[in-house]
């Protein structure tokens, strides 16, 4: 069973409506195709994704939010062969011919250091996640899960909602993204467990009225800043944090959260190599059952009892003369400034430097690069400190909570963010 926006959906009903729909559309497990799917309306959207995986075939799912050119779009670069676009009647692609394989679900990576690419994990693949998620991450046995993210992304899709019904629980899906609604929503439950992004658990533990908690709260997706999780971990009488990737899934879950950047301890099912300490950094690499390494492009390290520390996408990391600089240490600085509600640090292009630190940043008033650039004097290394400022009303993030500095760095470079203040440090 599923709740949906405060209307309940039992297995009869994914069961008729998957049937419905297989009929309709042509599904069969002997002949598997590559479907991409873009629905508004939910339960729709998860009884074809029922049908489809009952039948063996590939999901491409599809953020309801998308637009026709770009859900088609998306769908080609997938390679599959229909498109059902808020419909059951299918658009046929010219997809490449591909060799027999299992069923598969497809969805696009980030893209948040280059072109986002389709990724293929067999339902095989997803069964051994869910086990793994399940028989590892014992604490919301007793919780209600509520899905506040898009059910057509892995986060909300496998570790909310499968996961739960594995567990024999009914997820909660609330699709507005009103906090206001959220929080009512959340109060009606017993025990509620928040599946939902930083973003939201931020304002929400803004929300908040004194005195009041979050009972328990899964943060995924993009490192919390630590004025943020000092906020939200203070709101919450349980914080729980996962880290993973689009080729693997989930990697890490950290079931008592203390630090931000603690992205918890490995999940059994999966193998990973990396530094081991924060003087001994290395690259994150994944394994699962003797198949090719991952590479994630995310710097960490363990600790000795096992815990999992995520330092920057190497990527994003700016050097400066020859000094690294985490572009976190420079936001989790300037978000700890008063009246600071968001930052972003990325590179640019400096002659003398090689490359220097620039900064975007949202406040709750017009706050100076001058006093910025005073601030950060204080608590950052020379190295460290933002060349450039610039105030704007909010920062760029992707649909998933995330912040592409590639992308902001070359819409910066463009010229496209302008705002009360613009300065140079000196």
């Amino acid at each position: 069973m599923i709740q949906i926006d405060g209307r309940l959906y039992d297995r009869a009903y994914f069961e008729e409506a998957g049937d419905r729909i297989g009929r309709q559309v042509g599904l069969n497990g002997g002949k598997a195709g590559r479907y991409a799917v873009c629905f508004g309306n939910t339960a729709e959207w998860l009884s074809f994704f029922f049908a489809i995986r009952k039948a063996e075939a590939s999901v491409l799912p599809i953020h309801p939010g998308t637009p026709y050119p770009a859900a088609r779009k998306l769908a080609m670069t997938a390679n599959c062969d229909r498109l059902f676009y808020n419909s059951l009647t299918a658009e046929v692609l010219e997809a490449q011919e591909e060799a027999p394989g299992p069923g598969r679900l497809l969805h696009m990576s980030s893209g948040t250091t280059g072109a986002a690419k389709c990724i293929a994990r067999s339902w095989n693949d997803i069964d051994r996640e869910v086990e793994s998620y399940v028989s590892t991450f014992r604490e919301p046995e007793g919780m209600t899960p509520v899905i506040a993210c898009p059910t057509t992304h892995s986060y909300g899709l496998i570790c909310g909602i499968l996961v739960a019904l594995k567990r024999g629980q009914v997820p909660v899906v609330v699709e507005t993204g009103n906090p206001k609604h959220l929080l009512k929503v959340l109060r009606e439950i017993d025990r509620p467990l928040l599946y939902s992004s930083p973003a939201i658990l931020h304002t929400l533990s803004r929300l908040l009225p004194e005195g009041e908690r979050l009972y328990a709260a899964m943060t995924s997706g993009t490192l919390l800043p630590d004025p943020w999780f000092t906020q939200i971990r203070a709101r919450s009488e349980h914080l729980f944090q996962q880290y993973g990737c689009s080729e693997s899934g989930c990697i890490a879950i950290n079931p008592d959260m203390h630090a931000a950047a603690d992205m918890g301890f490995v999940l059994p099912h999966l193998e990973i190599s990396t530094g081991t300490s924060a003087e001994d950094a290395g690259e994150i690499v994944v394994q699962s059952d003797g198949g090719a390494a991952i590479h994630t492009r995310d710097l960490g390290y363990r600790r000795k009892n096992g815990m999992l520390v995520f330092m920057s996408r190497m990527d994003d990391m700016i050097n400066v003369s020859g000094l690294n600089v985490y572009p976190g240490d420079v936001e989790d600085a300037v978000m700890a400034m008063p009246d600071v509600t968001d930052a972003v640090a990325f590179r640019k292009t400096d002659r003398f430097a090689g490359e220097r630190v620039a900064l975007l940043y949202s406040a709750s008033r017009p706050v100076s690069s001058r006093d910025i650039r005073e601030w950060c004097s204080r608590h950052l290394a020379s190295h460290q400190l933002p060349m450039e400022m610039v105030q704007v009303g909010e920062i760029p993030r992707q649909a998933n909570g995330k912040i592409s500095r590639r992308d902001v760095a070359t819409r910066h470079a463009a010229g496209e963010f302008t705002g009360p203040e613009r300065g140079v440090a000196s």
